[in-house]
């Protein structure tokens, strides 16, 4: 599976099977209020930081699920086996974050 870094796409590997996880501002709007973050910045200076919780990692992953076309509950992705473990998937949700707001070329 390829993904689009100038789409903001990152893959990640649940059960061993590839997603395309995205951020569009759908995606971003349903994160910001699950998060309860007060705006876009202050949510990537949450992460920056390392200031971020595991319950905001799974919620920023669902949301890039469901941005990259492959919805999935909760329930669903905290069963799931994630490649990498719950260190990968921090990497995952940082690297969505990076590649969303990045103004470099990827």
């Amino acid at each position: 599976m390829s993904v689009n870094r100038f789409r903001g796409e990152v893959a990640l590997k649940l059960d061993g099977v590839a997603h395309v996880m995205r951020l569009n501002l759908a995606a971003l709007a349903g994160l910001e209020a699950d998060l309860g973050a007060d705006s876009l910045v202050a949510l990537v200076e949450r992460f920056e930081g390392g200031r971020f919780k595991a319950a905001d990692v799974i919620a920023l992953l669902l949301a890039g699920l469901e941005g990259g076309g492959a919805p999935m509950t909760r329930e669903a992705l905290m069963a799931a086996s994630i490649e990498g473990g719950p260190l990968g998937a921090a990497r995952a949700a940082a690297e969505l974050l990076r590649v969303t707001f990045s103004t470099e070329a990827a």
